[in-house]
């Protein structure tokens, strides 16, 4: 009455091929997830920058060069340049003691660029002292500010 199936595998077999899917399973999540975490850091990594005051990106000399940086500053009056037509932008800006050059290709409006505007750059800083910017943030001045120190 018991007799064993001619198709079917024996009990032993059963067992062991269980336990050798389970373990190809728990292979194959674990690599699944070590790969996720790899492509997590790496991205991060890349999309990462440092934010630094001009001074601080002057001061750190060679180590900034060709990184991912933001730097903030104030435009220096008089020394934005654009072509008609042009979308290749050159100013200076400054954080009060020190300034640098920095390029932009990229389309901006007029409005912005004025004598008191507060511009953040992302981008890097190259060896000969220029900032190639890839992204530039121009922050209007608060009309609510006041005009003086508060009393």
């Amino acid at each position: 009455m018991n007799q064993p199936d001619p198709y079917g595998l024996p009990d032993e077999n059963i067992e062991k091929s269980i336990l050798a899917s389970r373990g190809k399973i728990v292979i194959a999540v674990g690599i699944f997830i070590m790969a996720m975490i790899y492509l997590g850091f790496n991205a991060f990594q890349g999309a990462s920058s440092y934010y630094l005051t001009i001074g601080e990106l002057i001061d750190q000399g060679s180590e900034a060069h060709d990184k991912n940086v933001r730097v903030n500053g104030n435009l220096v009056p008089a020394s934005f340049k654009r072509q008609d037509d042009a979308t290749l932008l050159e100013f200076t800006i400054t954080d009060g003691e020190h300034s640098i050059y920095a390029k932009y290709k990229g389309i901006v409006p007029d409005l912005f660029f004025n004598e008191h505007s507060e511009i953040l750059l992302e981008g890097k800083y190259s060896a000969n002292g220029i900032f190639n910017a890839h992204s530039i943030i121009v922050k209007c001045p608060s009309k609510y500010q006041g005009e003086g120190n508060p009393a």
